[in-house]
């Protein structure tokens, strides 16, 4: 679906009196609401809730950083969390691997893009707190780096 045919859809809903319209084409779902706060939300396929190991790890991850002086490296964006640049590659880091700032640390992808994130710190990888290709939210904490 590209910007025409969504644009086609916006001026549908806007011509009606529906308040919310889903398409789906070719595997990618666009939802429209009339109100709301997002108008247009592409929605990727069922996400899976995550394993309990990785909601506790999540959980504990401000309680981690409370006592210590660790710093959260949060996912800029919605999309799909990779270690490593392809399937049977090396991970870029592991946990206690030595960082520079600007160092890339995992992948995001979104939209069929895939984002570097990098260290905003030199130090050390303290704890990894996503599983390799689980979706990740706005704001979720990945990565937990001790700072040099």
């Amino acid at each position: 679906m590209d910007l025409k045919d969504i644009k086609a859809v916006l001026k549908l809903i806007q011509e009606t009196d529906v308040e919310e319209i889903e398409v789906e084409q070719e595997g990618r779902r666009v939802r429209i609401r009339r109100r709301g706060a997002q108008a247009v939300v592409p929605t990727p396929s069922p996400i899976p809730s995550l394993p309990i190991a990785q909601v506790a790890a999540v959980e504990s991850a401000p309680e981690i950083r409370a006592a210590t002086n660790l710093l959260t490296v949060e996912s800029p964006m919605v999309g799909t969390f990779y270690r490593a640049p392809a399937p049977g590659a090396d991970a870029y880091v592991q946990v206690g691997d030595k960082v520079e700032k600007g160092t890339v640390l995992c992948l995001i992808e979104a939209m069929k893009l895939m984002n570097e994130i990098e260290a905003e710190v030199s130090g050390a990888v303290h704890s990894i707190l996503v599983e390799n290709a689980q979706p990740v939210e706005y704001g979720q904490p990945l990565f937990l780096i001790e700072p040099a």
